[in-house]
């Protein structure tokens, strides 16, 4: 293929697309999680993702694999693990097993500001996708978005 290439030219485009999309999503929902909670978008989805841990084999994520899960570096995750720490809305812990391993818990504080901010998560979210099914290049990108069925 060449940078001239027409499917190449697709891709790139579909890309910037998606791209496009996500951006919009994103500070549409960082705005909304800003001024009712006080929560970024990442720190809301760091709760979230703690939030599901649960007891038993494999109930607990091992820093990098939160990193992944919220899309960060393993430093930008521990700075904002630490930040969520110093709110009160986050606690580690060592693994009792493997005092090498440090586990970390949303507080109950967490979990009502959790509970507290889904919604505007969840409206926000609906607000910036019905916003951008308007534009006739994202309007696919949405409508493959709501077809998925992730289970949680």
């Amino acid at each position: 293929m060449t940078a001239t290439d027409p499917a190449l030219t697709a891709l790139a485009q579909g890309w910037c697309a998606l791209s496009a999309l996500h951006g919009r999503i994103e500070a549409h929902i960082e705005r909304a999680l800003q001024a009712g909670h006080d929560l970024s978008v990442r720190e809301y989805s760091l709760l979230d993702v703690l939030s599901r841990q649960h007891d038993g084999e494999g109930g607990h994520l091992q820093m990098k694999q939160v990193a992944e899960a919220v899309v960060l570096s393993q430093s930008a995750t521990t700075r904002l693990v630490t930040r969520l720490e110093d709110r009160g809305l986050l606690e580690r812990y060592l693994c009792p097993t493997d005092r090498r391993g440090i586990y970390t818990n949303v507080t109950e504080a967490g979990l009502r500001l959790l509970e507290e901010a889904r919604p505007t998560n969840d409206g926000a979210l609906r607000e910036a996708l019905d916003g951008a099914s308007e534009n006739p290049e994202l309007a696919p990108l949405v409508r493959a978005v709501e077809s998925l069925n992730v289970p949680a």
